[in-house]
Formats: C-alpha cells, sequence, structure tokens
C-alpha cells in the first residue's frame, strides 16, 4: 500500500505541475545557472531525491564509507534550455557522526543570448553532522554548515558588495519507518536566501526505489512592496534508482516548478546518472 501511494502522489503531483504551468508570461527568463534560489537536482542512489540540493536527508555514512555519484541534467524552460554534465558528488565518513561532502556542477555554455553561462556551476562543500539520534536509529537530526561558490551566470547578477562565496546553515530531520523514509530540511544562506524541502523514499524491493520531493527558496528583498511570487522558486520531484550491485546504482529524476516566475527559473528538469559505493573492510 505504501509503494502504491507513494507511486501515485509523485505521478499526480507532477502532472499537476505540468498542467499549472502558466507562470509569469512575458517576464525574462533565467536557466538555473544565472538564479541564485537554483541548484542541480539531486538523486541519490538510494533513491531518495530532491529538487534543490540543500534539502538532504539526515543519514551520515560510516567511518571510511565513500559515495560517488556522476550525472548530468537537462532543463528547459520559456525557450531556454541548460545543460549540466557532468555533476559530480562525492561523500566521505570521516566519523560516526561527521561526513564530508562536495557537489560540483560543470554548466554546458550555451548559445542563446540569456542562455547559460559555461563552466563550473554554482558548488557546494559541506559538512554533514549528526547531532541527534534515536537508539533504535529511526530519528535523526543534523546540521549541515555549507560553504557556497556561486557560478558565473549568478555573480553576473550580485549587486555591489555582494560576494561569491557564501555560508549556509541548513538543518535536516529523518524518520526511517522500515523501507520507507521521510525527511525534511529547512535553512539560511548568508546572501538572504532562505529554503525549505521535505522527501519521501520507498525501497520498493533489494533493487529497485523510488522517491518524491518537494523544496521551496526565497531571498529576502529590501524593497517592502515586492511580493514573494516575484523571489521564490517551488520545485516538486520524482525519482527512481536501480541496484545492479550493492555498490553500482543507476538512477533517473524528473522535477517540475510550480507557481515560479521565469525570472526565478521556471521550467522542468531531466536527469540520470549512476551512484557507487564504497565501504571499509570489517576488521
Amino acid at each position: 500500500m505504501n509503494q502504491r501511494i507513494l507511486a501515485a502522489s509523485a505521478i499526480v503531483a507532477l502532472a499537476v505541475s505540468t498542467s499549472a504551468f502558466a507562470q509569469g508570461k512575458g517576464k525574462k527568463a533565467k536557466p538555473p545557472s544565472r538564479n541564485d534560489l537554483s541548484s542541480p537536482s539531486v538523486a541519490t542512489g538510494a533513491g531518495a531525491a530532491s529538487p534543490l540540493a540543500w534539502v538532504d536527508d539526515a543519514t551520515v555514512l560510516d567511518p571510511g564509507g565513500v559515495a560517488v555519484s556522476i550525472s548530468t541534467i537537462r532543463w528547459w524552460g520559456s525557450g531556454l534550455s541548460e545543460v549540466n554534465i557532468p555533476i559530480v558528488d562525492f561523500a566521505l565518513g570521516v566519523t560516526k557522526r561527521v561526513q564530508l561532502s562536495a557537489s560540483v556542477p560543470r554548466v554546458a555554455d550555451s548559445s542563446q543570448p540569456d542562455g547559460a553561462v559555461g563552466g563550473l556551476g554554482t558548488t557546494y562543500f559541506t559538512a554533514k553532522i549528526g547531532v541527534a539520534e534515536n537508539r533504535t536509529h529511526t530519528a535523526k537530526l543534523a546540521v549541515l554548515p555549507t560553504i557556497e561558490v556561486l557560478s558565473p551566470g549568478v555573480v553576473q547578477g550580485l549587486a555591489p558588495g555582494e560576494h561569491r562565496v557564501q555560508l549556509g546553515l541548513p538543518v535536516s530531520g529523518e524518520l526511517d519507518r522500515g523501507p520507507l523514509r521521510l525527511y525534511g530540511a529547512a535553512g539560511y544562506f548568508t546572501r538572504g536566501a532562505w529554503f525549505t524541502g521535505a522527501g519521501a523514499g520507498l525501497s520498493v524491493s533489494n533493487m529497485v526505489s523510488v522517491s518524491t520531493g518537494f523544496s521551496r527558496a526565497w531571498r529576502k528583498s529590501d524593497v517592502p512592496d515586492v511580493p514573494l511570487s516575484d523571489r521564490d522558486r517551488n520545485e516538486i520531484s520524482g525519482s527512481a534508482s536501480y541496484g545492479f550491485t550493492p555498490m553500482v546504482r543507476v538512477f533517473a529524476s524528473l522535477s517540475r516548478t510550480v507557481a515560479t516566475l521565469p525570472e526565478n527559473g521556471a521550467g522542468t528538469t531531466i536527469g540520470g546518472g549512476v551512484s557507487l559505493f564504497f565501504t571499509t573492510p570489517a576488521k
């Protein structure tokens, strides 16, 4: 029953978001690499997907454990398109409560006048610190201090005095219920961006996992009469992964913005890739 409910929820949500996409016609569109509320859509090999890299679960890799993901995504909306290839994600378990990770996308240059700016996309370096966990390991809480290095496209739109390197403090919580995982996150970046999001991942079998997620990011405004709808980005996603072995999984994801203006990166994103997992030998 849980499998059918989760799969149906993801399909319906994506269908509704697609049909509801009459968002801000006549506005000047921006691809994600030019927007400070966007980050590469993430689909982990475990099957948990989030349309925003800032929204993560609270699970920390075992000490010595390594996870590497290589993927690509394509975004399109309002007559523009953008390709990120490759996106390299790396995570290393340092201690039982500390994990270090990095997410480094490469943006393909666009021939469109207002299209993507080629080069390294917005990059994240994160330390995930587990701060609380119950004895059964079914409820977890983590903080994720993050260094954000903005892409050249975002830097072009920064106001005078704003810096390319920013700091963020996401906080994540997670509940495990057998094959079902629920997680949520919220946080703030020093450039004035706030975000929140939630997701669910389900292990359908030993090899197959599916997930769905939603995120919302918004920026503060010094102009009192600027409505929140002009400075926020809402996105919903779904993904599936297949494990060839415990160490190798392939995945695919689909995400779509909802009630988001073109200048905030409104559009559709598809992606896929492979994840590799390594553990230290038991002594």
